[in-house]
């Protein structure tokens, strides 16, 4: 995501690393560029100026001119300003209410249902909520039925009346339906339009009127850029809505909306789907977006998605065995298959500071581990758990058995011993949960 932004920006600080004297007319040249990136990502031009004239302002009341390292400086307040334009702070969901009412609004297209899924499964999973997800989209043929299945993919209950084209006493039954089964979450996915209409805005805004949810969320496809902006204007304008989930963050998308929405709207970004998996749901955070824009990775992401993926017992089984030197394929596997479900593997690359730009032309295939699983479902139970037997003979029937090459093989077995002493060197963390807790918490500023 924001690849060309990146790079548009990354373009722009080289004004500054040139040689010769750093002035203001080499940084008013600078900003000059990176409000023209902005307006490329499709940014609204107000804010993109605004942006720039912020910038400039900071950089020459800082006196970048004469600092030492007026490129690092220069990066860091437009850092700063990034973040602040997102918004600044995360935004926590408001999960009051005895049941938490959540309402979904937004154009069709956007990813209502699947958003619906989604936020049910993440609530369940982290926040022990017993969700219910409500079909009151009574236009879109199959909507109901999608929301019926992804219900029994997540394991959570669904509500809906078939034969009901009412959508404000659809809620407000599922509402009770609720309370009288005692589910605290509540996830109203509603009607979307092809485009804003009288009819579409007076409906949603009677279901709120009527439920009165403790969350209105505006679902926004990232990759219509300024034209989502001016949706979410629209919406807000009418509904007040409490916060925007970007769908699609993982796609080509220029940053446009991520960038201008909550400056034209004045609501923050709460949620941004990253991929079409279930799990592929992640808070905003501002900070680590401003990071990853600006090619410096997020950590703290990284540390959040592990969280979700990571049981704390069997973290420290892991940490243990890695203490006694116990770590075999088996555990390795499990590794796998846990990365695995943190997300696309060039997107968790690309969080690790300093990464993001060394393999930003390179295509990581996200089925990477295939070869890997392969050689070792091919071992014995036997030689996974005592990898140090695997010689000659067995490396053969291994690469055989698994469709690779020896050297494939060997070079996998190599990889396994690197891995294993690097962990265990690491495996003096007593507690690798709290330490993950401990950097989320720390916020993992690069400054």
């Amino acid at each position: 995501m924001f690849e060309s932004l990146s790079e548009r920006l990354e373009r722009s600080f080289k004004i500054l690393k040139g040689e010769g004297r750093i002035s203001e007319i080499n940084i008013a040249e600078t900003l000059k560029d990176v409000r023209r990136a902005l307006m490329d990502a499709d940014v609204n031009y107000k804010t993109a100026k605004t942006f720039t004239d912020t910038v400039k302002k900071k950089a020459l009341g800082q006196n970048v001119i004469n600092a030492l390292k007026p490129k690092e400086l220069m990066v860091k307040i437009v850092h700063d300003e990034l973040a602040a334009l997102m918004g600044g702070d995360a935004a926590p969901l408001n999960l009051s209410g005895n049941p938490t009412v959540m309402l979904m609004a937004g154009l069709q297209g956007a990813g209502k249902t699947t958003l619906s899924g989604k936020l049910a499964r993440k609530l369940k999973s982290q926040k022990g909520k017993r969700p219910l997800l409500v079909g009151a989209d009574v236009y879109r043929p199959a909507a109901r039925e999608q929301l019926r299945v992804l219900a029994e993919q997540i394991g959570v209950e669904f509500y809906t009346e078939e034969d009901s084209k009412d959508p404000v006493q659809i809620a407000l039954n599922a509402i009770r339906y609720a309370k009288e089964h005692n589910l605290d979450l509540v996830v109203i996915d509603t009607a979307g339009r092809l485009a804003v209409d009288e009819k579409m805005m007076d409906e949603i805004e009677s279901i709120k009127k009527a439920v009165n949810p403790q969350e209105t969320l505006f679902v926004v496809d990232s990759m219509t850029g300024q034209d989502a902006v001016n949706t979410a204007k629209a919406f807000n304008d009418r509904i007040d809505f409490d916060g925007v989930v970007l769908t699609k963050l993982d796609g080509d998308t220029r940053g446009g909306a991520a960038l201008s929405i909550r400056s034209v709207v004045e609501k923050p970004i709460k949620l941004v789907g990253t991929g079409e998996k279930m799990e592929d749901l992640q808070e905003f955070n501002p900070e680590g977006m401003a990071n990853r824009i600006l090619g410096m990775g997020d950590i703290v992401e990284l540390a959040n998605r592990a969280m979700e993926v990571y049981d704390q017992k069997e973290a420290e089984k892991l940490a243990e065995r890695l203490r006694k030197n116990k770590f075999d394929f088996e555990d390795f596997m499990k590794q796998i298959q846990q990365i695995k479900k943190m997300g696309n593997i060039k997107d968790l690359a690309s969080m690790i500071p300093g990464v993001g730009k060394a393999i930003r032309d390179i295509d990581i295939d996200n089925d990477a581990f295939k070869g890997i699983e392969a050689i070792i479902n091919s071992m014995t139970p036997y030689e996974r758990q005592n990898p140090d037997i695997i010689k000659g003979s067995r490396r053969q029937r291994i690469a055989k058995g698994s469709g690779t090459s020896l050297q494939e093989v060997n070079r996998l077995l190599k990889q396994f011993e690197q891995t294993r002493k690097m962990m265990s060197m690491a495996s003096g963390i007593k507690n690798p949960m709290k330490m993950m807790n401990q950097l989320r918490r720390g916020g993992g500023r690069p400054f």
